[in-house]
Formats: structure tokens, sequence, C-alpha cells
């Protein structure tokens, strides 16, 4: 044998040895090249379908070229400001899921376990009913506050006694958390029936009617959000072994949990103040991107992020055409669109913890 031929290493008896990593990788980027253009393809659907159809290639000529068209002015006017709400909200809920549910280890986590949802619920009511808010602009900072609040306030009763804030205790204080503020929510609007249409209006969960100016208040904090969770994609990765292990790894489990969670908390706040509380985007977008890339967080994170707002842009799509010249909000055909792929990845095999 050549001095300079490779060693090979035999597998251990009875584990069959993995793919290489070349392969894996490539798989990886051809999904990840795949989820890019369907996210084009679903930015393109957004802009031109309505009720006013208008064809591709006029999106193409009033984005690239300005004009003074009819068609022109309702896609840079009332498409362009929807379009960007729907990349924004769908990838900052899906990064959101994902981080939840690495963070607590629990498969069925989503923005709505830890009660941060409801906490703007909560915030979005009483600005409507007491301080005289009736702007969606006014509704982004009292959602985003909060969100804040009852995700600080989950933590530190997860955090109180033996063991710290442990997955079980985040959940058991987030469903109790969760429930203290739908109580909340109720007794407000029995109490102040004249802001009940209004805040229904903001509850069912929508990307229409959204204006320029909401995008430029929540997107440095989808940016800061989004930097949290990706710098503990390694983390995750650790704490899905188990606290013990991840320790042996050198990782800082309490960090781990802390960034993440401010991360998921600020992204939730970005998502429930531009639209509402849209569901089943942060429960199903992350398991539905580990089945695509595995379950690396240095691919999931990003995956989701591309998958994300490709259901909510589909969703709001299917949305606009089913009930002409009504639309049915992408908060109720969100779940009719993600629940199928949900259903046939655990029929498939079992849903990754």
């Amino acid at each position: 044998m050549s001095a300079s031929a490779p060693v090979r290493t035999a597998a251990p008896p009875g584990v069959p040895p993995g793919p290489s990593p070349a392969p894996r990788l490539s798989r990886r980027a051809a999904a990840t090249a795949a989820a890019v253009v369907a996210l084009l393809l679903a930015v393109l659907l957004s802009l031109a379908v309505g009720a006013r159809s208008i064809p591709p290639g006029e999106v193409v000529d009033a984005l690239l070229h300005g004009g003074n068209s009819d068609a022109a002015e309702v896609i840079r006017s009332m498409r362009v400001p929807r379009t960007l709400i729907g990349l924004m909200v769908g990838a900052a809920l899906a990064l959101a899921g994902t981080a939840l549910q690495g963070i607590t280890r629990n498969p069925i986590a989503d923005p709505g376990i830890l009660g941060i949802s409801q906490g703007a619920s909560v915030a979005v009511v009483v600005a409507i009913a007491f301080a005289g808010v009736h702007t969606l602009t006014g509704y982004v900072w009292f959602a985003f506050g909060g969100a804040a609040l009852a995700s600080v306030a989950v933590y530190a009763i997860a955090a109180r006694g033996r063991g710290g804030a442990t997955p079980v205790k985040l959940a058991l204080g987030g469903a109790a958390i969760n429930a203290l503020l739908v109580s909340v929510t109720m007794g407000v609007l029995t109490t102040k029936a004249s802001a009940l249409d209004e805040f229904r209006f903001w509850q069912v969960g929508s990307i229409a009617g959204r204006e320029a100016d909401v995008v430029q208040q929540v997107w440095p904090f989808l940016l800061v959000g989004a930097v949290l969770v990706l710098s503990v994609a390694r983390g995750l990765d650790a704490l899905a072994l188990g606290e013990d292990v991840a320790k042996g790894l050198g990782q800082n489990v309490a960090a781990v949990r802390i960034v993440g969670g401010i991360g998921a908390t600020v992204l939730t706040g970005v998502g429930v103040a531009a639209a509402g509380p849209i569901a089943f985007i942060g429960l199903a977008v992350p398991h539905i991107a580990r089945a695509v890339v595995g379950a690396d967080h240095r691919w999931v994170l990003p995956m989701a992020a591309l998958l994300g707002p490709v259901m909510l842009l589909v969703s709001d799509v299917v949305g606009r055409i089913v009930f002409p010249p009504s639309e049915v909000p992408a908060g109720v055909t969100t779940a009719l669109i993600g629940v199928p792929f949900l259903v046939a990845l655990v029929r498939r095999k079992a849903v990754p913890a």
C-alpha cells in the first residue's frame, strides 16, 4: 500500500455508515435554492393576484420602470406594503417558533405557548378601550410592549424554585399566564363593548390594509430578533441533546435560553404587532423546515425564515380569491394550508422533538 493512500476507518459494528457531508450539503443547498424560488413566486403572486388581477409582466414593469397606470399605482400603494408585511411577519413567526421549540424542547411549542401573543392582545385591547388608539401604527407599540411583558412574566415565574426555568416549568407558566391574559381580555371587552368590533378585526390576523409606516416601524426589531435567534443556533443544537450534554459541550444553557427567548419575544412582538396573532406558522413551519434540511439549526432557522413568508403570502393570496370580491383573512387560511403539511409529516414519521 502506498504511503499516501487514504486510511479508511470502519464503522462501529451494527452502525451503518452515515451519508457523506458533501451529498448532505448539496441536498441542503438545493433545498434552500428551491425555497428561494418558491418565495419569489409567492411574492409575485401576492403582487399580481387580487380583486383586480395584474399580469406578471406589468408587475415587473411597475416595480422596475415605474409608470403612472392604474395597475402600477395599485401595486405600489397597496400590494407592495402588504407583501412586505407578509414577508416580515412570516419570517418573524417562523423564526420565533423554531427558537421556542428548541429552547423548550417541546415539538408543539409556538409563539402562543408562553403567552406572548396573548400579552400583545391584552395590550391592544387596553389601547383601544382606554388609550383611544384606533390606528394600526398605534397598535404596533402597544402590542410589542405587551408581548415583551408577558414573556418576562412567564420567565420570572418559571425561574423561581428548584431547577430554574426548565422546559416543563416554562410551558406550565406560559399556560397559566395565557389563561390569565385571556380572562383579562374578555373582561375588558365585555365592559367596553365599543372596542369589540375594532379588536375583532385585529384579532383575526391579517396583512391587508397595512401601510408602509408599519414596515418602517417594525423592521429594526425584526433584524434584532433574527440576529439574536441565529446567534444561538449551535446552542439550540446542543440543547436538543439534553441540558447535561449541552453543558458538557461547553454551552451556557441559561444564556442560550435567555438570548433565544429574547429573540423569540422580539420576533413574536413584530409579527403580532404588524398583523395580529396569526396562528400555525410558528408551529408548522419549523417541522417542515426540519423535514427538508435536517435538525441542524444553522440550516433550520434560515429555511424557516424562507418558508414562513411562503406560507403566509400563499395563504393571503388564497384568501383573496376564494370568495371574491370579499377576502378571507390570512389568519384563517394559514391553518387550512398548513394543516395538510403537518398531518403528512406526522403520518410519514414521528415529529422530531
